[in-house]
């Protein structure tokens, strides 16, 4: 088989950057971060339940409705967020894993069909992580001997796919729903206590505490991201205060 049926007439290190990339695009989730994993999904819906309380709150106390409205339709568009944000988890996670898996079959199909490309992938593989002869010869005759071995090697060599990194979906939606429902008790309890507009308090300390664990399980800086989930989420208030009192008074 010729080079350009595996390679497509591009050379080897080209070959491995449009696998990588195509690795990428299927281990990545670009439709949200739900599908990341369990905690950052529990993160990710604690923070969108205190946002979207903060902003309802705001419209309910600037229109003519008793209070007990109020809770009511806050409860019931939790009740559907929820079941929302907890089925897109899901659906999320079995997207990616579906996607992976087709990688995972198209890899054992060339490892069958175009062993004298894979071993020339895998040679300039590990030519880059420094092994030189005679030790590169005998790595690569140990890995090609297994298939199973080399499947896993060029998953994540080649495509930059790791199996270990994906977490079964509904592990993922459970911690979404966790999250859900541990914001949604703090919000209630605020209720119980200070009245609609406690949701104000617990809804900035969920907000600040759902962005600095993200942050932390992101590898980025803690401040830099509360800041900034903050000032997004009191820009929202104002714009949601300022339409409300427009349209109220028309």
């Amino acid at each position: 088989m010729s080079m350009g049926s595996h390679f497509k007439g591009v050379g080897v290190l080209e070959h491995l950057k449009q696998a990588r990339k195509k690795g990428y695009l299927a281990s990545s989730e670009p439709h949200g971060i739900e599908a990341m994993g369990h905690l950052m999904g529990g993160a990710d819906a604690a923070r969108e339940v205190a946002i979207a309380s903060f902003l309802l709150t705001i419209l309910f106390l600037n229109l003519p409705i008793s209070l007990n409205l109020s809770y009511s339709l806050i409860s019931l568009f939790l009740s559907g967020l929820f079941f929302w944000k907890v089925g897109r988890s899901a659906s999320l996670g079995w997207s990616r894993l579906e996607r992976i898996n087709k990688l995972i079959e198209d890899e054992k199909e060339e490892i069958e069909t175009n062993r004298s490309e894979e071993k020339e992938e895998l040679t300039e593989i590990y030519e880059a992580k420094g092994f030189s002869e005679p030790l590169l010869s005998k790595v690569i005759d140990v890995l090609m001997a297994d298939d199973n071995k080399l499947l896993g090697i060029m998953l994540e060599e080649e495509l930059g796919v790791s199996l270990e990194s994906n977490e079964h979906p509904l592990k993922q939606a459970l911690g979404t729903a966790i999250g859900f429902l541990l914001a949604s008790c703090a919000i209630f309890a605020s209720v119980l206590l200070f009245q609609l507009k406690g949701i104000f308090i617990s809804a900035f300390f969920i907000i600040m505490i759902a962005s600095a664990y993200m942050a932390n399980i992101q590898k980025i800086r803690i401040l830099h991201q509360t800041v900034w989930n903050l000032s997004i989420t009191f820009l929202a208030g104002a714009s949601t205060y300022f339409l409300c009192k427009f349209f109220v008074s028309l």
